[in-house]
């Protein structure tokens, strides 16, 4: 979460704004020891902020299902 002093928000005041917008993230405000929070009121998805990669997978995506990590993974714990 971002924190911002209140001079910060005057001069920023719209860019600040349209940050909590498009991330959901609230904006932090101290003044005179006292916290303020601008919080969007409408929930964001999460998954709404991802990145689309779709050349990070090489070949099939039904090949990943047959995938064995048997000799990759050691699953005996401490």
């Amino acid at each position: 979460m971002k924190s911002v002093s209140p001079t910060e928000l005057r001069k920023n005041v719209y860019k600040l704004l349209d940050q909590v917008l498009n991330s959901g993230v609230p904006l932090e405000i101290h003044k005179s020891g006292k916290l303020l929070r601008i919080v969007p009121v409408e929930k964001q998805s999460k998954l709404q902020n991802l990145i689309s990669r779709p050349d990070v997978i090489v070949g099939a995506p039904e090949d990943l299902v047959d995938i064995s990590w048997d000799r990759e993974v050691n699953l005996d714990l401490p």
